[in-house]
């Protein structure tokens, strides 16, 4: 294999991850906030009550700010799949293109259409036409997230595609498979659902900063009441479509889960751990293990969650790694050799094909087919298997951390909407100063639920198909370094200035009546 510059992998990654984390700040603040103000702006016209139209306005000003900034970074992430990644892009450019094509032509074509009408046409439309384009603002906005986790889910599992050996390219032989393959639907749904939470604790969190100053007071209650009730229906599905998505990282990625839970020896009846602190084990021969230094454990709770079955076998990083025959479990070291000979043998058809030697082409080509299940781990022959391990530390505290955030937020809710109903909320400080500074969790929690996505599933682009390694275009590592830098103080910049700007606009509160929604 040609030399490898692992400077050039290493800052192309830390470029991509940069600029994908700066994205996710503004997604999920637009996908939720999108809702909450169709449902603000629907009481507003049931009701005819002008209060709803103050509070539907007030908010729509904060996601219109989210939603421009979110725009900016979204756009420089995909040009880096050309720019740095252009292996991956030729790769699998058929099949990667199409949901990203179809998100720019049918999903941003609704935003961009009817978020004038949203903005600027309050005197201008009926009501209920500037109610549906509020609601049509929302159901693009959250299309245009179907198909980025839609391209994003294929990575993590590539269905519906066939490997054309003439073009050395994957093509897409059935979209419906790429479109509705099982952990496609879970992402979408985990993650959108993730992004509604964060919406409700961010209005919720504005709300109680009002109540704490004692200003607005009809207003911010009103507005936790419509927070509260979706984001607690929010967070519900968020805990049922997780407890999904793990049963598929079982199933398809059992690596990234096994490193998520520390399984470093296959089990049945696995507990798993709810709680521990990880330490690294000395021991030659065993690298990569971490040992338990503390931890807390649900008998059989993990065999159960990852295959609806007590006493199921789940395997640990030793069996992955090293292989374990009584459960059909290859060893990277065998998937290597036969990546090896899926690399080996698709060069030798190319050659056949240039020579004219059918037989022999036609050989080559059934050894091919035979390993190209195995054909990424070709890459890492003659390297430390190892390699093909990720971090098991972030991944383990990364879930625990984002799965403990979540049931803050729903007591949160729980909480906040039994006080509002009874009236009470005004005069619980901690409780309102809570909901204040639980907003910076639910950004943490929405970043560690990607760091457990992206790091898990290290070293692929394509799980078991492309490493990060292959992926990479042939450009000099000083280049990527340099825009690395400028990535991130621009989009600091850009954070920076949607703080301001909402902190200032936050400050001034909804405006009065019959005023300009920005002041």
């Amino acid at each position: 294999m040609e030399h490898i510059d692992f400077s050039l992998v290493d800052w192309s990654r830390a470029q991509f991850a940069l600029t994908a984390m700066y994205h996710w700040i503004f997604v999920p603040l637009t996908l939720g906030l999108s809702f909450i103000v169709a449902f603000m702006e629907s009481l507003y016209v049931r009701t005819g009550n002008p209060e709803w139209k103050r509070i539907t306005k007030f908010w729509m000003t904060l996601f219109g700010i989210n939603f421009a900034i979110g725009v900016a970074t979204g756009l420089i992430m995909e040009f880096q799949f050309g720019t740095n990644w252009s292996n991956y892009s030729w790769f699998v450019g058929d099949i990667f293109g199409a949901p990203l094509a179809i998100e720019g032509i049918m999903a941003f074509f609704l935003e961009s259409t009817f978020i004038a009408v949203m903005f600027f046409g309050w005197n201008k439309v009926s009501k209920s036409f500037h109610l549906l384009s509020t609601w049509l603002v929302a159901i693009g906005s959250n299309l245009s997230a179907l198909w980025i986790l839609v391209a994003n889910a294929w990575m993590q599992y590539p269905a519906g595609m066939k490997f054309n050996p003439d073009t050395v390219r994957n093509e897409m032989v059935n979209f419906w498979e790429v479109l509705f393959s099982p952990v496609a639907i879970n992402k979408f749904l985990h993650t959108v659902s993730q992004g509604y939470v964060l919406a409700a604790i961010f209005v919720i969190g504005i709300s109680a900063w009002f109540l704490l100053k004692k200003r607005e007071q009809l207003f911010a209650k009103r507005s936790i009441l419509v927070a509260g009730i979706f984001g607690f229906l929010s967070i519900v599905f968020v805990i049922l479509t997780g407890d999904g998505s793990a049963r598929t990282v079982a199933k398809y990625q059992p690596m990234k889960f096994a490193a998520m839970e520390n399984l470093y020896t296959g089990q049945q009846n696995a507990p798993l751990a709810v709680i521990g602190i990880l330490q690294k084990d000395k021991k030659e021969g065993e690298h990569k293990k971490e040992d338990f230094v503390f931890k807390i454990e649900i008998p059989n709770m993990l065999s159960y969650m990852a295959f609806l079955d007590a006493n199921a076998y789940v395997p640990g990083i030793s069996d992955l790694v090293h292989g374990n025959a009584e459960h059909n479990l290859l060893s990277y070291k065998e998937r290597t050799e036969r990546g090896s000979i899926a690399i080996s043998s698709l060069a030798a058809y190319k050659e056949a094909e240039k020579a004219g030697n059918d037989s022999l082409s036609a050989a080559a080509l059934t050894r091919f087919e035979e390993n190209y299940p195995h054909f990424g781990y070709g890459y890492y022959a003659n390297r430390d298997v190892h390699e093909l391990v990720p971090s098991v530390p972030t991944s383990f505290y990364s879930f625990r951390i984002m799965v403990g955030l979540g049931f803050h937020f729903l007591a949160l809710f729980i909480v906040m909407l039994w006080l509002t109903l009874k009236n009470k909320i005004e005069t619980r400080r901690f409780i309102l100063y809570t909901a204040l500074w639980t907003i910076p969790l639910a950004y943490v929690a929405s970043m560690l639920g990607w760091v457990v996505a992206e790091v898990g599933r290290q070293p692929w682009v394509i799980q078991d198909i492309l490493p990060t390694i292959a992926a990479v275009s042939q450009i000099k590592s000083s280049s990527v370094q340099i825009t690395f830098w400028m990535f991130t103080v621009i989009f600091t910049g850009l954070l920076i200035a949607e703080i301001k700007i909402m902190t200032t606009q936050i400050k001034k509160g909804p405006a009065a009546e019959g005023s300009s929604t920005i002041r």
